[in-house]
């Protein structure tokens, strides 16, 4: 199972598109997530959906395999298209690292005095 995806659909004279990927976290504790964008082809992404964390890209790419299954039933199909929102996909990446590094109560308090 490929780590990343484009999927299309044509519907009522509108192409939509989901772009996912299995990306690791930051750190070494071995933790990767899924990132879906999904909108409408040949614009910004309407939305960022993570899914995750999972221990190894194997237990991800399972998720991803199944989300594609089930985007299939829907019409949806495997296209070879460039990916378009790589750029959303990392910020998004970005983000939930950062939120991972914040721990609260990693801090010293000194008063003044």
């Amino acid at each position: 199972m490929p780590r990343s995806l484009n999927l299309t659909r044509h519907c009522l004279g509108l192409d939509t598109r989901i772009e996912c990927v299995v990306l690791p976290l930051a750190g070494s504790a071995g933790l990767w997530t899924l990132i879906c964008a999904a909108g409408m082809s040949g614009a910004q992404p309407s939305t960022i959906k993570a899914q995750g964390p999972f221990r190894g890209p194997c237990a991800a790419q399972s998720i991803l395999a199944d989300i594609a299954e089930s985007l299939h039933g829907m019409g949806y199909e495997l296209s070879t298209d460039v990916p378009i929102w790589r750029l959303h996909i990392q910020a998004e990446l970005r983000r939930l690292n950062a939120e991972r590094g914040h721990h609260v109560g990693d801090f010293q308090f000194q008063p003044e005095t």
